[in-house]
This record gives C-alpha cells, sequence and structure tokens, in this order.
C-alpha cells in the first residue's frame, strides 16, 4: 500500500494543532485542516507489511480498512477513502478526534520507526467527505416491521441505532439528558469534538428515519414493562456513569467535584448561553487540582484553563511513565509511554510547566470554612515483589500541603447505574456491569440485549462502536434468524464483561 519506499522517504510528522495561547482563549476545536501534499506523503508511509497489525486485536477494535484508505489517499482517491473508512466506521468524525489511536500503537512501522499517522489521515478523508457533499441521507430500502428500543445516546446506542436502521428496523433511542450524544456532547469539550458536528450527524441520523427521545428516563417516564410491551427488542446502552469517588479525610468540604459534573455543567452552560448563565463550576483565579490522569483528567485540565484559573496541579498515582518502549512493554502491545496532550501543552504555556506530578498518594483535604483551601499528598513508589505482584510504599517524610480552591476528581468510573438494569431484571456480573453472552450481547432477560461500557466496563469511544456494531448484528439475528450486518472480529478486548 502506498508508496513502496515512502516509510523510508518521508519522516512521520502530524498535522500541528492550533496554537496553544490562542487556543486557550476559546472552545473552537484545537483542529487546523492539514495539507493535501502533506496527507499524500503521510500515507504514502504506509508500508505494505505481510500482516496489518493495525487492524489485529491490539489495533483497531472496529476493523477499519487502514491501509486500504491509506493507500488511496496517497493516489488522490479520496472518495473511493472515504467509502473503505464508512465501510467499518459509522462515525469517523468522532474516532478521527478522541480515539487514542490504538491502530498506531500496533503500526508495523513503529517496530522501528514512528507509526502512519493514521487518525489525522482518518480525521481528514471524513472532513472532506462533508465539504464535498459525498454523505448522504441513505433511507433502508424496505422495513422489517419490527421496532427496537435503545437506551442511552452514546457511541455505542448511537452506533447500534445506525446498523439497524440501515436493515430496515424502526429504531427509537431514549436520552435521560436534554440533548442527544451522551458522553460526545457532554463528557467530551467542544474544542476536541465540536457539538454542531456531532449535531450534524443526529440530524442525518433523523432524516434517515431513526427517533429521538430526549429528556426520557427509562424507569421514571418509561417504565421497562412498557418498553417491553412495545417494543420488539430492547438494547441497554446506558455507559458506565458511576464516578469513582476519592474516601479520604475532607471529602465532605465543598469544591471538590467529580471530572464528569464539571465538564457537563460547563458544556451545558456553553451550548445554552456561551457561559453567560454562569450555570456552571467556575475555575476562575482559582488554584486548581485535577486528581487522576487520562483523557477526562486532561478535559479538566482545559476546561478550567479557558476560564482563567491562577494556577493548575494534575496529580497521579502512578509513576511517570518512559519516554520509550520498556522491555516489558513490547510492539504490538499498547506503548505505555509518557504522551502530552492538548490541556498538558495549554498548561505548560501557560504556567511555564509540565502541569502533572507523578508518584502522588493523597491523604487529606484541608479546609477553611467549609470550603476547601488545600490538599496533602506523600511521595510513594512502587516496586515488584516476587511473583510479580506491584506494591506501593509511601516515602517516609515526603508530606507536602498544596493550595487548593477547587478539585476535581478525575479517577474514572465504576460501572452503570443501577436503576434501570433492575428495572428489567438483569443479572449483574462481580465487576458491577451488565452479565451478557460473550459475542452474543443478549442478558438473561428475553429480547433484551447490552452494549458499550455497561456491558464492558469503562472503556475508549471506538470500542464502545465496537460493542454497538456487535449488539445491532445479534439483535437483527435474534428477530430475523439471519443478518446482512457485519460487525467487528471478536478481539481481546471484547472478552471483558
Amino acid at each position: 500500500m502506498g508508496k513502496p519506499t515512502g516509510f523510508m522517504e518521508f519522516p512521520r510528522k502530524k498535522t500541528p494543532w492550533r496554537d496553544p495561547v490562542d487556543r486557550a482563549l476559546d472552545y473552537y476545536e484545537i483542529y487546523v485542516p492539514a495539507e493535501e501534499g502533506h496527507l499524500k506523503k503521510q500515507g504514502a508511509r504506509c508500508m505494505n507489511c505481510g500482516v496489518p497489525f493495525c487492524e489485529s486485536e491490539h489495533g483497531c477494535p472496529i476493523d477499519n480498512l487502514i491501509p486500504e484508505w491509506n493507500d488511496l489517499v496517497y493516489k488522490g482517491k479520496w472518495k473511493e477513502a472515504y467509502e473503505r473508512l464508512t465501510k467499518t466506521n459509522n462515525f469517523p468524525e468522532f474516532t478521527g478526534r478522541v480515539c487514542p489511536a490504538p491502530c498506531e500503537g500496533a503500526c508495523v512501522l513503529g517496530i522501528n520507526e514512528p507509526a502512519v499517522t493514521i487518525k489525522d489521515i482518518e480525521n481528514s478523508i471524513i472532513d472532506r467527505a462533508f465539504e464535498e457533499g459525498w454523505v448522504e441521507e441513505r433511507q433502508p430500502i424496505k422495513s422489517t416491521g419490527k421496532k427496537i428500543a435503545i437506551i442511552g445516546s452514546g457511541p455505542a446506542g448511537l452506533t447500534a441505532a445506525d446498523q439497524l436502521n440501515k436493515v430496515g428496523h424502526s429504531v427509537t433511542v431514549f436520552e435521560r439528558e436534554d440533548r442527544i450524544g451522551g458522553l460526545l456532547v457532554y463528557g467530551i469539550p467542544n474544542m476536541k469534538l465540536s457539538k454542531s458536528l456531532l449535531g450534524r450527524r443526529i440530524k442525518l441520523l433523523e432524516s434517515q428515519g431513526i427517533v429521538f427521545k430526549t429528556s426520557t428516563n427509562i424507569g421514571i417516564d418509561v417504565t421497562a414493562d412498557e418498553l417491553q410491551n412495545t417494543f420488539d427488542a430492547v438494547l441497554i446502552a446506558t455507559g458506565s456513569t458511576i464516578p469513582r469517588d476519592l474516601s479520604i479525610p475532607g471529602r465532605d468540604a465543598e469544591n471538590i467535584h467529580f471530572a464528569m459534573d464539571f465538564l457537563t455543567q460547563n458544556t451545558k452552560s456553553l451550548l445554552s448561553s456561551s457561559l453567560s448563565d454562569g450555570d456552571y463550576i467556575e475555575a476562575k483565579d482559582k488554584d486548581v487540582i485535577v486528581i487522576g490522569g487520562g483523557d477526562t483528567g486532561t478535559d479538566c485540565i482545559a476546561t478550567a484553563i479557558r476560564h482563567g484559573c491562577k494556577n493548575m496541579v494534575n496529580m497521579e498515582i502512578m509513576t511517570k511513565p518512559p519516554e520509550r518502549r520498556g522491555p516489558d512493554n513490547p510492539w504490538p502491545l499498547w506503548p505505555n509511554i509518557l504522551r502530552t496532550d492538548y490541556g498538558h501543552e495549554e498548561s505548560e504555556k501557560r504556567f511555564g510547566s509540565d502541569p502533572r506530578r507523578f508518584s502522588l498518594l493523597s491523604k487529606e483535604f484541608l479546609s477553611k470554612d467549609g470550603v476547601v483551601s488545600g490538599l496533602k499528598t506523600v511521595d510513594i513508589e512502587w516496586t515488584q515483589e516476587k511473583g510479580g505482584k506491584i506494591q506501593m510504599k509511601e516515602i517516609a517524610n515526603t508530606e507536602k500541603i498544596w493550595k487548593a480552591d477547587l478539585v476535581m476528581l478525575a479517577l474514572g468510573f465504576m460501572g452503570p447505574e443501577q436503576e434501570v438494569l433492575n428495572g428489567f431484571g438483569v443479572s449483574i456480573n462481580t465487576k458491577g456491569n451488565i452479565d451478557s453472552t460473550y459475542g452474543g450481547f443478549s442478558t438473561n432477560i428475553e429480547g433484551v440485549f447490552a452494549a458499550g461500557d455497561a456491558r464492558r466496563g469503562q472503556s475508549l469511544v471506538v470500542w464502545a462502536m465496537n460493542e454497538g456494531r456487535g449488539a445491532a448484528l445479534a439483535i437483527d439475528r435474534h428477530l430475523q434468524g439471519t443478518s446482512r450486518l457485519s460487525a467487528p472480529n471478536l478481539k481481546l478486548g471484547s472478552l471483558k464483561t
């Protein structure tokens, strides 16, 4: 694929983001359009490897045909590249922006050279497709007469809805929030995924026949029995939404918030009033601490900087990752290396240093008049005992107090909320997720299926889309006995339930 000698001729060069100083002043997307000549060179780096590991169990969860559309971009065949991309990916404009690109971690070129810029190329293909008018409304050829209810409009629910609608089923998506999108609308800030792009896609799905019902809380506004009596199948795709807390002394002080509350309120206010209503958690002129790394922590950093925070510290309990793969982290495993994301970059430009502090254990929140004023921490070290067990040990005399007017907890999620699940009587596994058949997505209740983070636990948007496609196939087979739908091959990640 691509130019046979391209990987030897052209170095990896990512499409740059907007200047960090400028972009931190607004909520517009951080991305800039890539030049076609640049993308052609990057596509040429795809090296026609015998086995494309970018599509393996360590690579793309939705089996994107990556070498094929890399080659087509190199040859200037953009429409054909779009057609190959959307054969496996329902929403490339989402994954091209928010996916951490496990495909690049598994790229064969990455064994001894920087990987192909797969994510940049994917993003550019779908953006061009919308610009050229190639993304068109596609109505189902024939109606099956079957009705399906999907609870949750995040990436898993939307993907399943799109797939099931294609084969003629009547699909209704129920969302308890006031806008469609789940994690995509309120969990990811506008500068990383513009809500105008989400709205554009939702409008397209509506035009194709999918019905969306917002502000509808299943179990309260509509009962489980009503859904089961009205629809031929139900898919639960409510996500993993119970945040992991930090139960240390002083946790009850004011101005300590879960990260998702901070992000959700900010985006709601931004979309409703451009923040003029003040109905959000304010970080302006405050010393901010974000506890926990990952994408959510980064998004909190970037949002607080846009508010105009006075200082930013991002604490992580784990050790600082290495610059390059370690001997215990060989290709094609996901590279556990130090990455500087957009929020880290903006904080460094604003305050002069990387906001991250590693190997810190939070011990106690301090407060004044009931409002958080600081955080006491201790340094830790991680050691490996015989048998491979990793042990954490506090380092004596390393206690430190950090000033804080606002704290965000970005510690991940514990599982799905139980009210909807209890209403249907679905079984829960030992991890608190919905217990469903491996590869089948069915629950213990006839006609009720599960997909996404509610089934497999907290994961990536692209894994939620994998689940949505797989669940759609399972539901179609359940209703029709056979199916024309395709779904990703079962991979290592699908074993997680």
